[in-house]
């Protein structure tokens, strides 16, 4: 089987949650390519630069997905000619595809909240919004696939009852980065040397709810909030006008790979407050590294981390509070980073490739079956 995996999305300088996706399990599926000679596997840029971010895996060229070029995206993959393509997004284009075609939904969270990423150019935000007004646009997308593939059972049973497709939905979930699970005397000796500092990575989008943190740190005046992404001029001045007096909030508009993991491993916690999530990277990425979670109290959180992270009400400041306070108790901390360090080790990239890999293998016999 030939099996072009869709890099296009790959975010220069430092992934986002959709890049990291797309490098992580094309990552795992060149270690599974390596030891089966039956499955050969390439993988779809759009700039060179993005090769940086991804890996040591044989590439073609297509067009930006932003661009109205990606109309007759499938007419270009056409000439590698693929046995199946898999794209970490739903809008790859597929008129006049030759080839069995895997999409991705990770969320449906924007139908809610609809704002667009402000990096996005201004005529997709506004077909980003008029989009998410109705539920039709998203089953037509769907139902150009053969298979669906979304990140969490959260997420695919909203698929269901919202009826978004009637292709079959497969769970392929994300994971922590590679040899990132810290083994468990490493996370615990850890632990005396963690500071009062508290950490937020993420958008800054407004369903993010990042001001609930902002007030919770007001609550916690010997504790210090780190804003670890990127974030506009705009959205920057709007928050820091919005911090309360005592709180102690430092903005870093972007950290590296190594100074994030830095940062979780000297922090007391992790924190998010948001409304809405598809999978929630960041909690993951936290318990791997032994780092104590608080986060909103959502279905998709209690998937992930269970009973290993603390819970509040997603606009309720005081109840954050409270919960990074639990975690002074000497006990309860070392029971939440030992019991994070069992939730981030039942993920892993090498299991979402190999069922992403039955997803594809199955799509490829069924039409070989149909003989097209």
């Amino acid at each position: 089987m030939r099996l072009l995996m869709d890099a296009r999305y790959t975010r220069l300088g430092r992934h986002d949650g959709i890049s990291r996706y797309g490098a992580g399990l094309i990552g795992a599926m060149a270690g599974l390519a390596a030891a089966d000679p039956g499955l050969d596997l390439a993988m779809l840029v759009s700039d060179p630069r993005q090769l940086a971010m991804l890996p040591d895996v044989p590439h073609v060229t297509g067009p930006s997905p932003v661009s109205a070029a990606e109309a007759a995206t499938a007419l270009v993959v056409n000439r590698y000619r693929p046995d199946v393509v898999f794209s970490p997004m739903q809008t790859m284009g597929s008129a006049g595809r030759r080839h069995g075609l895997v999409l991705t939904l990770h969320d449906l969270i924007y139908y809610d909240h609809p704002q667009p990423p402000a990096d996005l150019p201004a005529p997709v935000r506004g077909g980003w919004r008029l989009y998410h007004k109705a539920w039709w646009p998203q089953r037509v997308l769907l139902d150009r696939a053969d298979a669906v593939v979304t990140v969490s059972d959260t997420t695919r049973e909203l698929i269901a009852a919202r009826r978004l497709t009637r292709r079959p939905v497969h769970v392929v979930p994300n994971a922590p980065r590679p040899g990132s699970v810290l083994e468990p005397a490493a996370a615990l000796a850890r632990l005396p040397g963690r500071e009062k500092v508290l950490l937020y990575m993420g958008a800054f989008l407004p369903y993010k709810n990042v001001e609930t943190l902002l007030r919770a740190a007001a609550r916690l005046p010997d504790h210090e909030l780190h804003l670890l992404s990127g974030i506009s001029p705009g959205r920057r001045a709007e928050l820091e006008a919005l911090v309360p007096a005592g709180a102690r909030v430092v903005f870093h508009g972007g950290v590296s790979e190594a100074e994030y993991a830095r940062l979780l491993g000297r922090a007391a916690a992790l924190l998010t407050a948001s409304r809405a999530e598809g999978y929630g990277l960041p909690v993951v990425e936290a318990l791997a590294a032994g780092t104590p979670v608080v986060c909103s109290d959502l279905p998709i959180f209690r998937e992930v981390a269970g009973d290993a992270a603390g819970y509040a009400p997603a606009d309720d400041d005081a109840a954050f509070a409270a919960a990074v306070r639990a975690l002074e108790d000497p006990r309860r901390r070392r029971a939440r980073v030992l019991a994070g360090l069992e939730r981030a080790r039942a993920y892993s990239w090498e299991d979402s490739a190999r069922a992403l890999l039955d997803v594809a293998r199955g799509v490829h016999e069924r039409r070989l079956t149909a003989g097209r």
